[in-house]
């Protein structure tokens, strides 16, 4: 990441995590396609409805896991071997321990916290099987994080890849057998999930205790250096707080959406399971500027830095909005293969036609908030998007939804606070010093010019 042509890096580093990612956005989707097609709607909406639930672990993990990665790839970027791989253990050990302990607490957590989401009763039972099966092997999505971060902060982003491949063919092949043949019930989706997901952490950690390379897994090297654990939270935490209390707002989102009956929720839940597809080459190019920003500033290579945050900005934007139009263009046939309800159909193809000519707004907030977080900068774009993503947003949503009673309100939120929070983020990437070169400028000033002894 640190040599070579720009563009070329991001792209070459970008693609691999847009396959893998595809594959693995298929776990949920495969879920939910499998669900709806052979147990129906109610059991499609209790599925879409524990999305948000469901992220409000994951999401913290995975920000949690970007923190790990901007630390190893700093430490990669500079050479410095020794921390790089105290980083590496610490990581592993920290995530995987804490991941069976969230498991326990999500699994008990999950009823309450559906009941908050106004889920209704002909729903809570598929909804409560779906989610605790699925938090029950929580720690197994969470130690995937973890090693699959340790491999991308050293520019590994292929074995990532060819893992979740494997796991993603297993995922549908077990779906279809649990829900299909055995005529197991909506609990079986989540356990499918669950299983192919051990198959992918299996295969990550073959390879890392086994590959002849500096970022090697050892028994008895697997051991938290409280130092390094320090800086992996101050770099993740932000990250991982900003992605729950986002996910907190969107339980406040999905029991809106709840209120409107069974239909909204099996198809706004349709929805979000193709945009969740759509967004995927965002979410990579952002992904891709994280681990290149923090690299080549570990490096001291600012100006390259810049470079690299400015194609993967341009780029992201023009795939957005690309997307976006295709979204609404076939929104139909789309949301369609989901659900068999007509009502169900229209609720979903109402949203699209709302949300997707915006994407553009989305890829803003993703890519500035990517190329700070890789600056070693988290809090800026955590503080952004909780301020409009979670309290503009609920405030709308209980402001002007009781006066309104239209669902159109719900699906008119998303596009407008990703306008406000793509200002303030934009205003920090073009006007403070993330690289950290003025603040070194003066400093050597301060010393008496880089020539000073």
């Amino acid at each position: 990441m640190t040599e070579g042509p720009v563009a070329k890096n991001i792209v070459l580093f970008a693609v691999p995590l847009f396959l893998g990612n595809l594959f693995q956005q298929l776990y949920n989707t495969a879920d939910a396609f499998a669900v709806g097609n052979l147990l129906g709607d109610n059991a499609l909406a209790g599925v879409s409805s524990t999305g948000s639930l469901i992220f409000l672990l994951v999401g913290f993990f995975s920000g949690l896991a970007m923190g790990a990665g901007v630390v190893i790839s700093k430490f990669y970027g500079a050479g410095d071997i020794q921390n790089m791989r105290k980083a590496i253990h610490t990581s592993f050990v920290f995530f995987t321990v804490s991941g069976i302990i969230f498991s326990v607490i999500g699994a008990l957590a999950a009823e309450p916290i559906l009941r908050l989401m106004q889920t209704p009763d002909d729903v809570m039972v598929n909804a409560l099987a779906y989610v605790r099966t699925y938090f029950a092997g929580l720690f197994t999505m969470v130690t995937y994080n973890v090693c699959m971060a340790i491999m991308q902060a050293v520019g590994d982003s292929k074995h990532p890849l060819y893992y979740l491949i494997i796991s993603s063919i297993l995922n549908v092949i077990l779906d279809y057998f649990f829900m299909g043949v055995l005529k197991l019930g909506v609990f079986s989706a989540a356990m499918a999930t669950v299983i192919s997901q051990m198959v992918s952490v299996v295969l990550c950690l073959v390879r890392l205790f086994r590959i002849k390379a500096d970022y090697k897994l050892r028994l008895k090297e697997l051991k938290i250096d409280f130092g390094i654990l320090g800086l992996i939270v101050k770099n993740g935490l932000p990250s991982g707080f900003q992605n729950s209390v986002i996910s907190i707002a969107n339980v406040v989102v999905q029991g809106h959406i709840n209120h409107f009956g069974e239909a909204a929720m099996a198809g706004c839940g349709a929805f979000s399971k193709i945009e969740g597809f759509a967004f995927l080459p965002v979410t990579c190019f952002s992904a891709a500027m994280t681990t290149f920003v923090s690299q080549n500033l570990g490096a001291g290579k600012p100006d390259r830095a810049k470079k690299g945050a400015r194609f993967g900005v341009i780029t992201a934007v023009i795939i957005a909005e690309v997307i976006g139009g295709l979204m609404i263009l076939f929104a139909e046939p789309l949301i369609d293969a989901f659900t068999e309800s007509e009502e169900a159909l229209l609720y979903g193809i109402e949203k699209s036609r709302i949300c997707c000519g915006f994407f553009f707004l989305c890829a803003l907030c993703h890519c500035f908030a990517a190329v700070l977080r890789g600056a070693g900068k988290a809090v800026v774009p955590m503080g952004a998007m909780l301020a409009c993503w979670c309290v503009i947003r609920v405030s709308i949503l209980f402001i002007v939804v009781p006066i309104t009673e239209t669902i159109d309100i719900v699906n008119w939120v998303y596009p407008i606070t990703w306008f406000l929070c793509s200002l303030v983020l934009a205003g920090y990437y073009f006007f403070a010093d993330w690289t950290g070169e003025k603040k070194k400028g003066k400093l050597l000033e301060a010393a008496g010019g880089p020539e000073a002894p």
